[in-house]
């Protein structure tokens, strides 16, 4: 409250003096173009530049009532599009100060923030909506959605592709066997965009005044300032990010480990180019492979990056291009094929005869439709509810399946898989692969 009364103290107090008002304005009690400030989160958003800034306007129809960002340039922009927000660059110092006033956190950082804010935003009763990839690693995934799963909070991952008619529509005509069977979904991305297979930096900058470097390594190992990490360069580096794999495939595998079920595959065959220690390959081809799980049949899925493309589909009219654009995704049945985008936006099938068809003879809608990634979380905030990608039973598992393709390209072997488990079986990970070392002063 801009009075400096804490919310609940306000609305405690309004409770205890109710009986005194009997003429209510319409915007204290809501109605049509009114929302109820009893029915408004405040919204605390950690990581406000970049995807950030598209994640603090996604809120805007709530509170916005504090933004932490540890680069002031990045920042401005939300800083200037909320001036009344309180604002922080440690998230730690805002929880353990503002707590008290916070309803829901965002947290858009790079990966390997993620998991200490969100587990701190969760350890203190706070719903939470957390970009992709979840984690960074496959330990934290794991705590993060057991730590989700006992809060009983309202969780969401920023894969907004899950919230989209396209997925639903892949789903229903799948279901609906315009495909037939399915036997393989193969992917393909221009990813990485940043510079990966390279070495560390050895050149000496000085940090710039706008950015807090200490903060911005946060739980990841000591190293000087360079702009090769920071502020968008980090992706293809191992202690901040997952590479072109942990970007992309939380969105592009996101239909066919919701629609075919896919859980753990119980062997992963990587290929790439040259390997690094602190870097990601430039070029990538993983190959996972799926059993026979209930009743649909087993399923290869491919991923390639680097500008990789999959084979041209036997069912594509000549004249017609392939790939249709830089990224997508396309499922291969045993009467046809299906492309999209990487969020499974504008699904189509390939052969245009059987496509007119299908539009004029759609199967019915059995996925219900949503507002979109950040509705749909707010609106399970305010009802107890689960949003589609919550941490414990989606966003997590995704994000875990994903990752196990990152271990098996640094470890550059073939994995074996427990399909149970999702442990591998037929070599050793080395620790720092699966569970990171925080620096001190990190842990949750």
């Amino acid at each position: 409250m801009s009075n400096g009364i804490p919310r609940r103290a306000f609305v405690g107090q309004m409770a205890m003096a109710g009986a005194a008002f009997h003429i209510v304005p319409r915007h204290v009690l809501g109605g049509p173009g009114h929302q109820a400030p009893s029915d408004t989160l405040n919204v605390a958003c950690i990581g406000v530049g970049g995807m950030g800034a598209s994640d603090v306007r996604g809120m805007s129809d709530e509170n916005i009532y504090a933004l932490c960002d540890v680069d002031d340039t990045r920042a401005a922009r939300s800083f200037n599009a909320f001036p009344q927000a309180k604002r922080y660059r440690d998230f730690r110092i805002m929880l353990e100060r503002d707590g008290d006033n916070i309803d829901a956190v965002t947290v858009s950082t790079p990966d390997h923030t993620h998991t200490v804010a969100a587990m701190m935003a969760l350890s203190m009763g706070k719903h939470v909506y957390c970009q992709k990839p979840l984690t960074r690693t496959i330990w934290e995934t794991r705590q993060l959605a057991s730590a989700a799963q006992d809060s009983g909070l309202s969780t969401q991952m920023g894969n907004q592709g899950h919230s989209w008619e396209g997925t639903r529509q892949i789903r229903e005509w799948v279901e609906a066997g315009w495909i037939g069977t399915v036997r393989e979904v193969q992917y393909w991305t221009n990813r990485p965009i940043w510079p990966q297979a390279i070495e560390r930096p050895l050149e000496t900058y000085h940090v710039p005044q706008h950015l807090d470097w200490n903060l911005w390594l946060g739980p990841a190992p000591e190293r000087p300032y360079h702009p090769a990490y920071a502020p968008f360069n980090w992706r293809g580096w191992w202690d901040y990010g997952t590479g072109a794999l942990g970007d992309i495939a939380c969105h592009s595998m996101d239909a066919a480990f919701w629609a075919l079920d896919l859980g753990y595959p119980t062997r992963i065959e990587p290929e790439s180019t040259a390997l690094f220690k602190e870097t990601a390959p430039a070029v990538s081809r993983i190959v996972y492979h799926f059993p026979a799980r209930g009743t649909r049949s087993a399923i290869k899925v491919v991923w390639r990056d680097g500008s990789l493309t999959p084979p041209r589909p036997t069912d594509l009219a000549d004249g017609q291009r392939w790939p249709p654009g830089d990224s997508g995704q396309l499922w291969v049945g045993d009467e046809g094929t299906l492309v999209a985008g990487i969020y499974g936006d504008n699904p189509r099938l390939v052969n245009e005869s059987r496509h007119a068809e299908l539009m004029a003879n759609p199967p019915d809608e059995t996925y219900a439709r949503t507002d979109g990634v950040y509705a749909e979380w707010i609106a399970a905030c305010k009802s107890g509810g689960r949003a589609g990608s919550d941490f414990a039973t989606h966003a997590g598992p995704l994000t875990e399946m994903v990752l196990l393709g990152n271990l098996a390209v640094r470890s550059a072997k073939t994995l074996e898989i427990d399909q149970s488990t999702g442990q591998v079986t037929n070599t050793a990970i080395p620790e720092e692969f699966i569970r990171p070392e925080y620096r001190e002063g990190w842990s949750w």
